[in-house]
């Protein structure tokens, strides 16, 4: 295994909850709220891809809502899935450690 360049590690906090994993995921972007007609197209992508996910068996998933701020002081939140059974955890709001490593592309390949 190699070393990595540099490793930095964060701290923070995750939610636990619940999803339906056929659903796809939706966003909704700035310009989706820039008029009356845009947020009608958002709402129409939001129904089509709803009708998509009832079309199969719903399956249950379990993922983390993870956050925590970065060197800057920037709040950072990403999802984690954690498959169909909930891990070995005492509560739904847990403690985190985030940890980033770099490698140099550029000397594996010397």
């Amino acid at each position: 295994m190699e070393t990595p360049a540099y490793r930095v590690e964060f701290e923070g906090k995750a939610k636990i909850g619940e999803i339906f994993g056929n659903m796809i995921s939706f966003q909704l972007k700035p310009e989706d709220l820039t008029s009356p007609l845009a947020v009608q197209m958002a709402i129409s992508r939001l129904y089509e891809e709803l009708m998509k996910a009832l079309q199969g068996p719903p399956t249950k998933r379990y993922v983390a809502e993870v956050r925590f701020s970065d060197s800057t002081g920037t709040p950072v939140a990403i999802g984690v899935d954690l498959g169909q059974t909930l891990p070995p955890l005492s509560k739904r709001e847990v403690k985190v450690k985030v940890i980033i490593e770099f490698y140099d592309e550029d000397a594996q390949n010397a």
